[in-house]
């Protein structure tokens, strides 16, 4: 696997999940820009590993970072992987949270992941007219929360399904270009993860965010040419692809409707309640 001669985006890549990710697209023969808030020594960690890198600090929320970045990733040599990773939380119960909560996270993650998938989708249509399909790759940040339906991060896990969404139209309405887009539901011990997974443990970690790194190259690089509008839960040496919602039951009035569910477990909702 290489990525020798691509240039990749990773945004919150300064720390955590998007510094693994910029890491092992880095091993893997990619330049990369690394865009986050805070500023971070992955460049030079980078440039050690033989890849040019570039840092450009801003809100990816805000449609100037997202541009700052595209022209980044072209003056570097070009855009060819985008991995949407940056985000924030602010976990309320749906009744306790207030609006500068709801629209913070949905702003960082949903918007985010918008700006930045509006520009690489249409460098890569101009691309193509002028060329030919080429190559892109998305790789979005979704996460289990939306399967779920966390009741404790109603903007987390709305913003993560919105995300699950734009993943899937990007995927179709880019493909002809060349283009494959997929999100990824990680599994990671990370600073924003603390209060979910503890301490890492001694010795090998089986939540260390290099393993989704890994994943995230694999996705980033030409083997992974025939995987598109898929989702994944990642977590250690562990992927599982996540299936299409089905039909459960058709109904001819509500009068069937009312029977079906007089003896069904009332827990049985749209949710995913096991992604084991």
């Amino acid at each position: 696997m290489t990525l020798a001669g691509k240039v990749a985006i990773v945004t919150g890549g300064g720390d955590g999940l998007g510094r693994a990710e910029a890491l092992a697209l880095a091993a893997a023969g990619a330049d990369v820009v690394v865009g986050d808030v805070n500023e971070s020594d992955v460049v030079a960690e980078i440039e050690e590993l033989g890849s040019k890198a570039v840092f450009v600090k801003g809100d990816v929320s805000e449609r100037d970072t997202a541009d700052a970045l595209t022209r980044a990733a072209i003056d570097l040599g070009g855009l060819h992987i985008l991995v949407n990773n940056a985000g924030v939380l602010r976990d309320r119960m749906l009744f306790s949270m207030s609006d500068e909560e709801w629209d913070l996270v949905v702003k960082v993650h949903l918007r985010g992941h918008f700006l930045l998938s509006r520009n690489a989708a249409a460098y890569w249509r101009t691309q193509a007219k002028a060329n030919g399909p080429g190559y892109g790759r998305i790789v979005n940040t979704s996460s289990e929360a939306f399967l779920l339906g966390s009741e404790g991060q109603p903007n987390y896990a709305a913003a993560k399904a919105g995300i699950t969404a734009l993943t899937l139209t990007s995927a179709r309405s880019l493909a002809k270009y060349g283009v494959r887009a997929n999100a990824i539901c990680p599994r990671a011990r990370t600073r924003m993860t603390a209060r979910v997974f503890g301490d890492a443990p001694t010795g090998p970690d089986p939540l260390a965010p290099e393993h989704v790194g890994r994943f995230v190259a694999f996705l980033a690089s030409p083997e992974a040419d025939a995987i598109n509008g898929q989702v994944f839960v990642v977590h250690g040496d562990t992927v599982m692809l996540m299936a299409a919602p089905t039909v459960e039951q058709r109904f001819e009035g509500t009068a069937d409707i009312e029977a079906y569910f007089a003896d069904r477990d009332p827990q049985k909702t749209f949710a995913c309640m096991e992604t084991l």
